[in-house]
């Protein structure tokens, strides 16, 4: 199993923590990864670090697909590659209407197409094979939709890069197909490794469909778990409930909710409702009382270091390849580079 760190997106400041990636690097980290919402962006923390780092590879989870035409993800990324040594995957989500339609100001549309044609346009722009052609539900190469001059002109990327990792974020049975049928990797939004029964079949249809011999060995988890040390395990559950019960609570609206929409699916739905009933009406810190330890508990490795490394066991046998620690604490880092072996590439 390879480790990365996952540094999420800003609060109100930007605030890397460039030291805590040097030390990841020199444990023998393989990744870090950044992400955005409605604020600092995924992609430009990714070229500050690349900067001040040598060897540790490069992801975005998640770019907001409808943030960007395809054309410019390829370029930025295809450009964020080049100076970066080679480093970098592309770690994509579709996001939900309120950010998309709220923020973005395009349709949410249907997010099942944008999805597959964002990346197989992406494949044709990296494959340079010839100008690039499109005509897709969500997406026309050249455009010719109202507004069109029909002047536009298929075009061949100047840059010469190469088929960049592509990664996506899914969450639902027909997204988690595809991810598999199209993309290198999967970034599951609140993973549980006790829930992999839930979303394996869905995969193993997404190699079939794939057509070309893949499989699992072709493939990789990429699972986000926060990993925090101490004595006190109900303490530190306590910790993540205030981003568990954001995302249940207030990341989407009442009818459309993915975040909740999981809970529900992990056997939480009364919980769910309750979470989101109270963060809707303003009782945020009731909201965060309402999330429950088994749900907390289940998608993170905390408690004495003795615990951590008994149910660490379920993550690899979950099949996850790529564990993504979401933690600013240096002894867990190293914690976690010697349960997985990566210290033994320790540069410290």
């Amino acid at each position: 199993m390879k480790l990365g760190i996952n540094i999420g997106y800003s609060g109100s400041r930007i605030d890397l923590p460039i030291d805590l990636i040097r030390y990841a690097e020199s444990l023998g980290y393989d990744s870090v990864w950044t992400a955005e919402a409605y604020g600092s962006d995924a992609v430009t923390p990714l070229a500050y670090i690349a900067a001040l780092t040598t060897r540790i590879r490069l992801g975005t989870a998640v770019m907001q697909i409808p943030a960007r035409t395809p054309a410019m993800t390829a370029m930025t990324m295809s450009t964020l590659d080049a100076l970066s040594g080679g480093r970098v995957m592309v770690g994509l989500g579709l996001s939900g209407p309120q950010v998309v339609e709220g923020w973005h100001g395009v349709p949410y549309g249907k997010p099942a197409v944008r999805m597959r044609e964002y990346v197989q346009i992406l494949r044709k722009i990296w494959a340079r094979d010839e100008p690039v052609t499109f005509d897709g539900e969500e997406y026309q190469l050249p455009y010719r939709g109202p507004g069109a001059t029909g002047l536009g002109k298929p075009l061949k990327s100047i840059l010469h890069g190469r088929q960049l990792p592509i990664y996506l974020a899914t969450m639902g049975p027909v997204n988690i197909r595809a991810t598999a049928e199209l993309a290198d990797g999967w970034l599951p939004i609140w993973f549980s490794p006790r829930r992999m029964p839930m979303f394996r079949p869905h995969l193993e249809e997404g190699f079939r469909r794939a057509g070309n011999g893949k499989s699992w060995k072709d493939f990789d988890i990429a699972a986000g778990c926060t990993v925090a040390i101490g004595d006190d395990v109900g303490a530190l559950l306590a910790a993540q409930k205030p981003f568990l019960a954001l995302y249940i609570g207030g990341m989407g609206a009442r009818e459309k909710n993915f975040h909740n929409e999981m809970a529900v699916k992990y056997g939480y739905g009364d919980a769910a409702k309750r979470i989101q009933e109270l963060y809707l009406a303003g009782r945020k810190r009731e909201a965060e009382e309402a999330v429950p330890d088994e749900l907390a508990d289940e998608m993170s490795l905390v408690g004495p270091v003795a615990r951590i490394r008994e149910r660490f066991r379920d993550w690899e046998d979950a099949g996850v390849t790529t564990l993504l620690v979401q933690s600013r604490d240096p002894e867990a880092l190293k914690l976690m580079a010697e349960l997985t072996g990566a210290s033994r590439g320790a540069t410290v």
